[in-house]
C-alpha cells in the first residue's frame, strides 16, 4: 500500500539535487502579429533564450537561511539500570534548518513557525554569508508564521515586497527560493497549480505549486515574475518526504497581516467575529434551498460578539466576505485572519431563501468574562488551585476552543488538597456535580 503524508519542511541533512527548469514556446507554433501579442510569442531564436536570471538577481539576496539549535535531554535505558526502572539521562543538541525572507530593510524576517519552534539559539545567514543572531518578535502556530528580527546596526538590507493583492492565477509562473537539504540557496521554477487549497490546514488558503520544494525550503520565498513575494513555502504532499510536484505556500495577504500585526502589537493577532461555523454539505444545501453546497453555516454565536452585534443568527450561511466567496470553514477562517481588528467586513449571508448583507466590525477575541484570577481554598478538591475565567481571548492564547465555558487552571499550590488529585496547568473545570461552572465566582 502506498502511503501519503504531509511534510512540513524541517532540517534533514541529505544530499540531493534540484534543477532549475524553464519553459519555452514550441518553435512550430505559427507567428502571431507583433501588434497583437508583441511580448508573448518569441519572434526569433534570441527571444527564445528565456531566462529567470533577472528575477533571481532581484529577489535572491532577500532570502536567508535560518538555523536553530535546542538542547534535548533523553533518558537512555541501559540494560543494567532498566532492571531498576531507570535510565541514564543524556543531553544532545538538535539542529535544524529552514529559510526566511527579509521583508523590512532594518532586518525584519518572516519564516514558518515550525522552523523556529523550540529554538534556544537562532541564527540567520544572509545571501552574502554574513551571520546574525536573531530573536523572535512574534509567532502564530495556527497560521505557521513567525516574524524574526536581526540587528543590522543601521544597515539597510535588500527586501522582497509582499504582494497581498490575491491577483495570482492558476498557470502563472513562479520561482521557489530556499535552502533545501542544506545544500545552499537553490532556485526552482514552476507554475501555480491551484489556489485556495484549504484541506491542508484549518487556517490556510494555500497556493499550490509544482516548483520543486524540499526539506529546508520551509519559510522560503515563492515569487512571481515581477519579483514580488506571493507566498511563503510551507508544506509538501509526498510519498517519500521529498518533492513530488505538489508544494504549498501561505499566500501574501496572510503573510502581510502577520508582519504588520507583529510590528504594531508585538504579537500576531487573529481577529474574530464570534461565530462558530460548519461546512455546508449537499443535505444542508438542499434543506436551506441553496443552489449548491457552499459557504459556512453558523451553528453558534458568542453573546456580545461582533457577529451578535451585527445581527447574524444561527443557521445563517456565510457566502462571501468583502466580495470573496467562502466555500468552507477554512476559507472563512483564512479570510478573517487577513483582517486587522477594527476592519468593517461586508458579510453576505443566505437566510430564509434569500441573500442579505451585514456589516460586521471584526475585533480582537474578547475578554468576556473578565480574567478574574484567584486561588481557590476551603475543604474541597480544588483547594490550592489558581484559576482564571475562560474567555475567547484566553482561548486564543492557549489555542483552545473559544466557545468553551468554565475556568482554567493556571497553577497549583504544593500543600492544597488539589495537589492530591492530579490537576495540571491548562485543565478546564467545566462542572461540579452536574452544575455548570461559568466563572471563578
Amino acid at each position: 500500500m502506498k502511503h501519503y503524508f504531509f511534510a512540513l519542511f524541517g532540517g534533514a541533512f541529505v544530499l540531493a539535487a534540484t534543477a532549475v527548469t524553464g519553459a519555452c514556446a514550441d518553435p512550430a507554433d505559427p507567428p502571431v502579429t507583433a501588434s497583437l501579442r508583441p511580448a508573448i510569442v518569441p519572434q526569433s531564436q534570441n527571444q527564445m533564450r528565456l531566462s529567470f536570471a533577472p528575477v533571481v538577481r532581484e529577489t535572491a539576496p532577500a532570502v536567508v537561511n535560518v538555523f536553530t539549535e535546542r538542547h534535548v535531554v533523553r533518558r537512555e535505558v541501559d540494560p543494567f539500570f532498566s532492571f531498576f526502572g531507570g535510565g541514564i539521562p543524556r543531553e544532545r543538541v538538535e539542529r535544524s534548518l529552514g529559510s526566511g525572507v527579509i521583508v523590512r530593510s532594518n532586518g525584519v524576517i518572516v519564516t514558518n513557525a515550525h522552523v523556529v519552534d523550540g529554538a534556544e539559539e537562532l541564527k540567520v545567514i544572509l545571501n552574502d554569508r554574513r551571520e546574525f543572531e536573531a530573536k523572535i518578535l512574534a509567532r502564530d502556530k495556527k497560521a505557521d508564521l513567525a516574524v524574526l528580527k536581526i540587528d543590522t546596526k543601521g544597515e539597510r538590507l535588500p527586501v522582497l515586497k509582499i504582494d497581498a493583492s490575491n491577483s495570482l492565477e492558476v498557470g502563472d509562473l513562479v520561482l521557489a527560493i530556499g535552502n533545501p537539504f542544506g545544500v545552499g540557496q537553490t532556485v526552482t521554477s514552476g507554475i501555480v497549480s491551484g489556489l485556495g487549497r484549504t484541506q491542508v490546514s484549518d487556517l490556510a488558503n494555500f497556493i499550490q505549486t509544482d516548483a520543486a520544494v524540499n526539506p529546508g525550503n520551509s519559510g522560503g520565498a515563492l515569487v512571481d515574475m515581477d519579483g514580488q513575494l506571493v507566498g511563503i513555502n510551507t508544506a509538501i504532499f509526498s510519498r517519500s518526504g521529498g518533492s513530488n510536484g505538489i508544494g504549498f505556500a501561505i499566500p501574501g495577504d496572510l503573510v502581510k497581516h502577520a508582519v504588520d500585526s507583529a510590528l504594531a502589537n508585538g504579537k500576531i493577532i487573529r481577529p474574530w467575529i464570534g461565530a462558530r461555523t460548519e461546512a455546508v454539505n449537499a443535505v444542508i444545501a438542499e434543506a436551506l434551498k441553496l443552489d449548491r453546497p457552499r459557504g459556512a453555516i453558523i451553528s453558534e454565536i458568542y453573546p456580545g460578539s461582533p457577529a451578535d452585534k451585527a445581527g447574524l443568527k444561527r443557521r445563517d450561511v456565510i457566502l462571501s466576505i468583502d466580495g470573496s466567496d467562502i466555500y468552507d470553514n477554512s476559507g472563512l477562517n483564512y479570510k478573517l485572519a487577513t483582517f486587522s481588528p477594527g476592519h468593517i467586513a461586508r458579510v453576505q449571508v443566505w437566510r430564509g431563501g434569500k441573500t442579505r448583507v451585514f456589516s460586521v466590525k471584526v475585533a480582537k477575541p474578547a475578554m468576556i468574562p473578565a480574567r478574574d484570577e484567584r486561588v481557590l481554598d476551603g475543604v474541597n478538591p480544588f483547594d490550592g488551585l489558581r484559576v482564571v475565567n475562560m474567555s475567547p481571548a484566553l482561548a486564543e492564547e492557549l489555542d483552545f476552543d473559544p466557545f468553551v465555558r468554565g475556568v482554567v487552571v493556571i497553577g497549583r499550590g504544593r500543600r492544597g488538597i488539589a495537589s492530591r488529585f492530579g490537576f495540571r496547568g491548562e485543565d478546564i473545570l467545566l462542572s461540579v456535580q452536574g452544575e455548570e461552572i461559568t466563572s471563578t465566582r
